[in-house]
């Protein structure tokens, strides 16, 4: 089932949809700061939010992002206001030589554009883990662990399955060398949205890609990816992105197949 937005997985644990965070007062036809208590919460798009590896050495942690909300008095073309409205370039989904199906995009995407969400349902750790389980070696594993590091130390997780609902986020591959990341942007609640962003000048029929593990776009030591026992490796699935640095597998974090 084709779905622009996540929606509450089966479990019911998370809604996406629930407005939780409140609106601003402002009256302005586009926010701005310092008047915006939503850009006040922390980065916003025209500052660095949308950092690219290159800008981690001077500021390793990024703020979190807030998107003005359904409850917020500014206007719908409010600058911030941007991954809400969703995906607006002409992308296509197409079949690759070896990676199964695949997206490119139709048109030229400078660098920073937002691209599109990674959606699906939103699940508890619980049910993202017997999905997980379930699944036969055989099987596309969809499901998608973003974690959020914060600064005491705490960590934020949230688990999207496009298995049953997705959008086009799904078909999207893997890359060592992507020319898209992914930025946790929030808008109604503290579910966040999985915003996809151009890293780089995107030619026009260009495969869209972005790194599995987050690696790309973070320091080492925030990525739980390991590196697997010797039984492990008949769940791995080889990488065919034909970087220069590939790792020859895809990325693997075997927390949702462990057991307690």
């Amino acid at each position: 089932q084709y779905s622009p937005d996540s929606v509450a997985g089966a479990d019911g644990e998370l809604d996406p949809t629930e407005v939780t965070f409140p609106g601003c007062s402002c009256r302005s036809s586009s926010c701005t700061l310092p008047e915006c208590p939503c850009l006040c919460r922390g980065h916003n798009y025209s500052s660095l939010c949308l950092r690219l590896p290159e800008q981690q050495e001077q500021q390793p942690f990024s703020k979190p992002v807030f998107e003005c909300n359904s409850l917020c008095c500014c206007g719908e073309g409010c600058q911030n206001r941007l991954v809400q409205r969703g995906l607006q370039l002409r992308l296509q989904v197409f079949r690759t030589q070896r990676k199964g199906w695949g997206v490119r995009t139709l048109q030229h995407i400078p660098r920073g554009t937002f691209v599109c969400e990674y959606a699906g349902e939103v699940l508890g750790f619980a049910e993202a883990q017997r999905r997980s389980q379930a699944q036969t070696p055989q099987e596309p594993n969809y499901i998608l662990a973003v974690r959020e590091h914060l600064y005491d130390g705490r960590v934020m997780e949230t688990f999207v399955d496009p298995t049953h609902v997705g959008n086009v986020g799904r078909f999207l591959n893997h890359s060592c060398e992507p020319n898209l990341f992914m930025v946790p942007v929030r808008v109604d609640s503290m579910v966040p949205k999985l915003a996809l962003f151009a890293a780089t000048d995107i030619a026009a029929g260009e495969e869209l890609s972005y790194d599995y593990s987050g690696r790309f776009h973070n320091l080492p030591a925030a990525s739980r990816e390991q590196k697997p026992l010797e039984e492990e490796n008949s769940l791995r699935k080889p990488c065919y992105c034909g970087s220069r640095t590939c790792a020859s597998f895809l990325p693997w974090d075997s927390s949702l197949f462990s057991t307690p």
